[in-house]
This record gives structure tokens, C-alpha cells and sequence, in this order.
């Protein structure tokens, strides 16, 4: 069972940024962009090991509706979430987070 979840500090600005820029886009997408990733997190809380592994330590949580994928690792009771990545981003720029 996860008991906690926690960000890296990048991945707050990243997901912060992300939501602003729907929101600019159109009024009320940042606000669902967040919805789904809230609801991704529970997701990830609920059942850790669904996602596929793409390192020998980070599994990659697809969004539904947005170009994005949650990159997350799980460490005994806890999921640390190391990017709110756009799948449009170079790939593993994150890679060194921990």
C-alpha cells in the first residue's frame, strides 16, 4: 500500500506551467489538465506496478486527453513523481532526477 506521494521540484514548475499553458489556450483546460493528472495519481497510488517500467526503476503513466506522461518511481510505501514530461519534449531529459 503507498502511503505518500512526493514531487520532485522541477516537476512542480513543470506541471504548474503545463496547466498555465492550457489554460491560456482555452478557459478551464489548465484546471482539467490538473484534474487528470490528480486523477492519474490516484491511479498510480491505487496500483503502483500497472504502468509499464521504461527504466529498470521508472514506469511511464500515460494521460488520457493530454500529450503527457507521468514518470514515477516507487520506493517501498512511497511513489516519487520525477516529471510531468510532454511526450513531445526530448526524451529523458528528466533522466537524472531523483
Amino acid at each position: 500500500m503507498i502511503s505518500s506521494v512526493s514531487f520532485h521540484e522541477l516537476t512542480v514548475i513543470e506541471l504548474n506551467e503545463a496547466a498555465q499553458y492550457y489554460e491560456s489556450k482555452v478557459t478551464g483546460l489548465g484546471v482539467a489538465f490538473l484534474a487528470e493528472v490528480e486523477r492519474s495519481i490516484k491511479q498510480i497510488r491505487d496500483n503502483p506496478e500497472a504502468a509499464p517500467l521504461i527504466l529498470s526503476f521508472v514506469r511511464r503513466k500515460l494521460l488520457r486527453r493530454f500529450p503527457y506522461n507521468i514518470m514515477y518511481s516507487v520506493v517501498e510505501d512511497t511513489v516519487r513523481i520525477l516529471a510531468i514530461a510532454n511526450q513531445k519534449r526530448r526524451p529523458f531529459y528528466w533522466y537524472r532526477r531523483r
